[in-house]
């Protein structure tokens, strides 16, 4: 048995090294197979078994830096344009080159393109449904890694563009990170403060007045879930900054975990809100899930109602409402179905939740520019 050689760090890795560690084995065996017995020419076509919103420039920049590094003469064919729809087992892409400097990039490249194009999907669903809302994306802390954060503020960033487009939704407008910023066309992350930063300071007011103080002339979102009290902690705050909040440059982000209600609210009260701002919506609710969205703890639709309820009785009603707490395609859904008044969502939600999903798929469909696929993708080939 060969002995266990140490992996080379991060800074001595080069881009074959990353090749050889991460694709699988029987690629790297084929890759000497060819080289042995002679190159030929080859074009793999690129596919989903589920419709996507096509998300393909990492993929493509990933090659063509290979292709550069290789010396090898590359042809990427994309059958869509960022941001399109595509449809479940159409032809993505078709790639083309030498077989010998493209058998071991299969695995690498497929990472780059799946999970993106269904993040891209689910960001363009939500963005659709609340067309009037602006979304931040606030993926990051949910992610596996640099790598994965970059691909899904890339995929929303698409996402949203194509809902732009389409319906003309305001759609992601930030993200909470400096280093993918400018997928949203930001010279940095958006965001004021954590929920560490209200129990540092001991009170949600005393938080807000430090962010004010080291942070003059800035709009200002303030958490109000921390002590349970959404209602008295928001108020408080509108008065101290009053004229923050005339001009309408004072947020309050509603993140109250599923645990409790919204102060002011339980069963009997959360029905009664919407009674009065939605009266159909519990008579059409379709799942379980769904009517604790509109009636249940945390930040349901209820909540939302009544929180805005309460600040424009206080004469506060050009306070804006940032709402956060699992907000995905369902949730974005529901919101809209009862025109929940919200004005930013702050999701991480529309990553993948069924990783199966994203799986990406190749297969070879010419040697030597003869046609050739496996029997039963034949759904595969170039239409000519």
């Amino acid at each position: 048995m060969a002995k266990a050689t140490k992996p080379p760090t991060k800074k001595e890795r080069t881009l074959e090294d990353d090749i050889t560690g991460w694709c699988d084995q029987y690629f790297l065996k084929t890759k000497t197979v060819v080289e042995r017995f002679g190159d030929v020419a080859v074009t793999y076509a690129v596919f989903m078994r589920r419709p996507v919103i096509f998300a393909p420039r990492l993929m493509v920049a990933w090659l063509e830096d290979v292709a550069r590094t290789r010396g090898f003469e590359i042809t990427i064919d994309l059958n869509y344009d960022e941001g399109q729809w595509a449809g479940a087992g159409e032809p993505l892409a078709y790639i083309s080159g030498p077989l010998s400097k493209l058998v071991d990039l299969e695995t690498l490249y497929l990472q780059k393109l799946g999970a993106a194009c269904v993040a891209a999907n689910n960001a363009f669903t939500m963005c659709v449904e609340l067309p009037e809302v602006s979304f931040l994306a606030m993926d990051a802390r949910h992610c596996a890694g640099a790598e994965m954060a970059e691909m899904m503020a890339y995929a929303a960033a698409v996402g949203s563009d194509a809902a732009k487009r389409q319906v003309g939704a305001k759609g992601f407008v930030g993200n909470a990170s400096n280093a993918t910023a400018h997928y949203f066309g930001q010279a940095g992350g958006l965001g004021t403060m954590p929920h560490a930063l209200i129990g540092y300071a001991g009170s949600t007011l005393k938080a807000a007045e430090m962010f004010a103080e080291t942070f003059p002339g800035e709009a200002l979102t303030v958490l109000v879930d921390f002590y349970g009290q959404e209602i008295t902690d928001a108020l408080t705050v509108c008065r101290r900054f009053p004229e923050m909040a005339s001009k309408g440059e004072l947020s309050f982000r509603l993140d109250t975990h599923g645990g409790r209600f919204v102060e002011g609210l339980g069963p009997q009260e959360s029905y009664a809100v919407l009674e009065r701002f939605a009266p159909v919506a519990v008579r059409r609710y379709r799942s379980d899930r769904e009517l604790r969205m509109l009636t249940g703890t945390g930040v349901s639709a209820a909540a939302i109602f009544h929180f805005r309820e309460q600040m424009d009785a206080a004469g506060f009603d050009r306070v804006k409402i940032v709402a956060s707490s699992g907000f995905d395609v369902v949730k974005c859904r529901v919101m809209a179905d009862v025109a929940a008044p919200i004005d930013v969502v702050g999701t991480g939600s529309f990553l993948p939740q069924n990783w199966t999903e994203t799986f990406a798929t190749a297969d070879i469909v010419a040697y030597g520019g003869k046609p050739s696929v496996k029997v039963g993708r034949e759904f595969l080939l170039k239409r000519t």
